[in-house]
Order: structure tokens, then C-alpha cells, then sequence
């Protein structure tokens, strides 16, 4: 930014003492006024250079924001920022043959002055259990506690583990929260339809201050009610992506959510469904609700 100062300032003064060159100056011949509009138009075009020089660094700066990509980010963070659910229901793993592994899935989740909280427990046809509680702050931070199948006690999950397959299915530890309508690079793309729903076409890209194994998340989000019904996810590095399909979309305590989530990995037969079959959307949950060393999310009965 330094030097586009400087070369800014050059232009200005370049401009100003041409100005005044020209009005000393005897030699324009026959013609001064053609002297006069050279000098001005070349200074002018030296000015627009600039002017493009500096939207390409801070575009923001040059141009007005796009509203529809405002309204995007705006609506998606707030029906984030107004979850407060306890929900009941089911994740299965399908295999390519038909084979199915059912887990019974026990949720809850609520927006606090630092983000947002969740605590899931996922039951084993045995008496195995993963319980995990996801804490992702204003910014989209994320962190991740832990008591997996065979432990005593919750501990942090490394971040070398936040794609490991949760309890065999499609879904990640990751994905069990939207980080990605927090992060800071944000493109909206040309709308397109997603089924019979108009869609705007969200693209998140990470940063390196954001801790996740995703490069890209193509979000096609519903115009009308700003949910979206179709997901894309880019691995980092393979390049793999991870498809998620939303069904029923309904309105729960005024917050929309979907009553079925399918996960596909690409190259991976099979797929992974999320279905939730009860809950309350008006929870008016506190801290205490979310004491993984202390609160069993199975245990609880669904307001």
C-alpha cells in the first residue's frame, strides 16, 4: 500500500505541473488546444490505470458490496446464531449392497454470547458410545471434545482427527457443525436450480487462520428460505469431494432445518443418511446443558 500511495501521489503531481507547463509553455504551434487535450487525456488514462490497480488489491473499497451475497452470509450465520434444539433420531450407514449399520443419534444445540454449542451422543447397536461436543465461536473457530467408545473421560480431539469417519459413516467429526458461512473468503456464484428450487450458489473458501480439512464448500442455498438443499465439500490436498443432500425441509421453533441429511463420498460406494425424528427447536438450553463429563445426551427426554 505504500508504494500505490507514492505512485498516486507521482500522478497527481505529474498531472499538476503538466497543467502548468502548458499554460507557460509558447510552442504549441498552431494548434494549443490539441496540446492541451493530449497532455490531459494521457494523465487521465495514467488515473483510470490506477483506479483498476487499486480495486484488484481492495475491491471492497472500489466497488459496493454485492447485496445478494450480503443477504446470503446474513441469513445463513442468523439461522445459525438462532439454534437452541434437543432432537432425536437416526445416522445409517448404507453400504453399495444394501447393508445397514443404524446408530441411535441424540442431539442438542444452542447460540451463546461466544458462539455456538453442540452435544451429540451416537449409540452402537452394543453399548458402545461416542459422545462429542463442538464448540465454534463468532469467528468460526472450531474445537472438539471427546469421549470415544472405550473411554472414561471427554478430551480435546486433535485436529489430525477432525476427518476420521464418525462411528463408519460418510459424516466427520467436522461435519456435525456449518463453519464454513463463517470464514472470511466468501464468492457468490451464478444461481442455478437445485431440483425445482432456485438457488443461490455460496462458495466458501479457508484460509489459513481457519482450522479444517476443507478447501471449498459449494453451498446451493434456497432463495425464498435461505436453507440449503445441496452441499459440496473439496478435501484439502485430494481434492476429494463429499456430497450432502437436505430432505424435508421444514420450520422448527422459526428456524429452518431438514429432517434428512445424506452424505455421499465421491469414489465411495454407499452413502450415509442423518434422520431426525423428533426434537424441539425451542430447547432454552444454558451451559449446564452442555457439560459433556457430566450430561448424557441419550439419557435426556426430547422437550
Amino acid at each position: 500500500m505504500g508504494a500505490l500511495r507514492i505512485l498516486t501521489v507521482y500522478i497527481a503531481m505529474t498531472f499538476q505541473r503538466r497543467v502548468v507547463m502548458l499554460s507557460r509553455s509558447r510552442k504549441f504551434g498552431r494548434y494549443p488546444e490539441a496540446g492541451w487535450a493530449n497532455c490531459v487525456f494521457g494523465t487521465i488514462q495514467a488515473s483510470i490505470a490506477l483506479l483498476v490497480l487499486l480495486s484488484l488489491v481492495h475491491p471492497s473499497r472500489a466497488f459496493a458490496a454485492n447485496p445478494d451475497l450480503e443477504t446470503v452470509l446474513t441469513g445463513s450465520r442468523q439461522r445459525i446464531e438462532k439454534l437452541d434444539y434437543r432432537v432425536t433420531g437416526r445416522l445409517t450407514r448404507v453400504e453399495g449392497n444394501g447393508t445397514r449399520a443404524s446408530y441411535k443419534f441424540v442431539a442438542k444445540a444452542h447460540w451463546f454470547p461466544d458462539g455456538l454449542r453442540l452435544l451429540c451422543e451416537i449409540s452402537g447397536p452394543g453399548s458402545e458410545k461416542t459422545s462429542l461436543l463442538l464448540h465454534m465461536s463468532v469467528s468460526g473457530h472450531v474445537a472438539i471434545e471427546a469421549v470415544l467408545p472405550g473411554e472414561k473421560a471427554a478430551s480435546v480431539l486433535p485436529f489430525e482427527r477432525w476427518n476420521d469417519s464418525l462411528v463408519g459413516t460418510d459424516f466427520s467429526y467436522e461435519d456435525m457443525v456449518e463453519s464454513q458461512f463463517f470464514w472470511k473468503n466468501q464468492e457468490l456464484l451464478a444461481p442455478e436450480k437445485y431440483g425445482a428450487r432456485d438457488c443461490f450458489v455460496l462458495k466458501s473458501m479457508s484460509g489459513s487462520q481457519d482450522r479444517t480439512y476443507y478447501d471449498s464448500v459449494t453451498s446451493w442455498i434456497d432463495r425464498v428460505i435461505l436453507y440449503p438443499v445441496h452441499v459440496v465439500k473439496t478435501l484439502r490436498r485430494t481434492r476429494q469431494q463429499k456430497e450432502f443432500i437436505y430432505y424435508g425441509l421444514r420450520q422448527l421453533g422459526g428456524v429452518w432445518s431438514a429432517t434428512q441429511v445424506e452424505a455421499k463420498l465421491q469414489g465411495k460406494p454407499g452413502s450415509s443418511i442423518l434422520v431426525i425424528e423428533g426434537g424441539s427447536g425451542k430447547a432454552k438450553l444454558g451451559r449446564k446443558d452442555f457439560d459433556i463429563s457430566q450430561s448424557s445426551a441419550q439419557a435426556e427426554k426430547v422437550k
